[in-house]
């Protein structure tokens, strides 16, 4: 254990004299993601408040078809603008963006409706744009009143009751908590996490390997009467103190930058205080270990500082792909699933997020997956290092 920590005590000073390695691993990286995140979310936020306060403009062509219809509309608060258009002059006045949406009237319409007959409307959008999909759900919700409120008043005026029309009544009932509807804007910020955790140690794994073999001191350092386990775990333990310093570094970012998100705005609430990221520290505490035995395990088998970094920019992807599968997937935290490395640690922080209670019994799985598949790595390290092509 002497020789291990002697071996800590001299990649970490020398990571930390090392200043431009030292602004990427520990300034860039960590600070970089909650900005970003920051950013994000406030600029969602300003979209969907503006979305909802904005007037809804409305492009109608033949309008004087249906003059019902335009009276219903601006009473509603839309504003109509009047046009007249082809269907295809529609099409290509919606796709050059000269109007987002435009409602077509045809000709047809007026009869139909007179004779009590569905009468034809076309609302001409473009689904590929995001915003023309919500104007396009604004007017499509306003037109189905309308064509509600003509349905009430035909069967009054045939001498039916128009609740015998509904036979039943769906209300809604939202059974989440403020906290848990942010997590569908705040469930990103587990990735910015482990990215920035990873991105603590990865230069020191590098030149604790690659740069060493580079400038040549790699051989001098194999030829101490020291065991290769204890060079080893002196190099990791070294990268996971910088990765521990990042991961302050980053929640800490993150609690700065929570206060400052205009949730309230849409209802929502993120209590992301120093207890929060207390928490978050301890669940992602097992997984540094994994990440730094990762990655130092792929940099002993490259042989130039410019190699390892092409290879572990590709390793920090492999932690946070079950991210991915578990947003698209939309898992749930289950036992099972708290045997996945970074995948529980996402689960787990998911859940607090949301205000859910944590297991104990998930954590301690979680954990322990994650240190023995670090142990495994370690193992595997250790016996590369007493290999002879640990000098070529």
């Amino acid at each position: 254990m002497r020789a291990a920590w002697t071996v800590f005590a001299k990649e970490f000073l020398e990571n930390f004299r090392d200043r431009r390695t030292l602004v990427s691993a520990l300034v860039f990286g960590p600070l970089f993601g909650p900005l970003l995140f920051g950013a994000m979310v406030s600029r969602s936020v300003e979209q969907s408040m503006l979305s909802a306060d904005r007037v809804l403009t409305l492009t109608v062509s033949g309008g004087e078809r249906a003059p019902g219809l335009l009276e219903f509309l601006r009473s509603h608060g839309v504003k109509v603008n009047p046009v007249s258009l082809s269907e295809q002059g529609a099409r290509s006045a919606v796709r050059r963006g000269r109007a987002p949406v435009v409602l077509l009237v045809p000709q047809s319409y007026a009869a139909r409706f007179e004779a009590g007959e569905p009468a034809p409307l076309y609302l001409v959008a473009d689904s590929a744009d995001s915003e023309t999909r919500k104007i396009a759900a604004r007017a499509g919700s306003i037109l189905a009143a309308f064509g509600n409120s003509i349905a009430q008043l035909r069967l009054q005026g045939r001498g039916v009751e128009p609740l015998l029309a509904v036979p039943i009544a769906v209300n809604d009932v939202d059974a989440s908590t403020p906290a848990g509807r942010a997590v569908a804007i705040l469930g990103l910020m587990t990735y910015f996490v482990l990215f920035a955790l990873l991105m603590g140690g990865m230069y020191l794994a590098i030149d604790a390997t690659a740069g060493e073999r580079e400038r040549g001191s790699l051989e001098a350092l194999l030829t101490l009467p020291v065991p290769r386990a204890a060079l080893v775990g002196g190099k990791i333990l070294a990268t996971c103190a910088y990765m521990c310093i990042s991961l302050a570094i980053t929640l800490l970012a993150f609690v700065t930058v929570s206060r400052w998100l205009p949730l309230d705005r849409l209802g929502l609430s993120s209590d992301f205080g120093l207890g929060r990221a207390l928490a978050f520290f301890a669940i992602c505490m097992p997984f540094i270990p994994l990440g730094a035995a990762l990655m130092t395990l792929v940099a002993s088998f490259t042989k130039s500082y410019r190699e390892a970094q092409t290879y572990l920019a590709a390793v920090l992807l492999v932690p946070t792909l079950p991210i991915a599968f578990a947003s698209i997937y939309s898992l749930k935290t289950k036992t099972s699933l708290m045997l996945i490395p970074s995948l529980s640690q996402h689960l787990l922080m998911t859940s607090l997020l949301k205000d859910q209670p944590v297991s104990a019994v998930d954590v301690m799985i979680s954990a322990g997956s994650s240190l023995v598949l670090a142990a495994g790595l370690f193992v595997l390290t250790a016996r590369h290092w007493r290999r002879e092509t640990m000098l070529g």
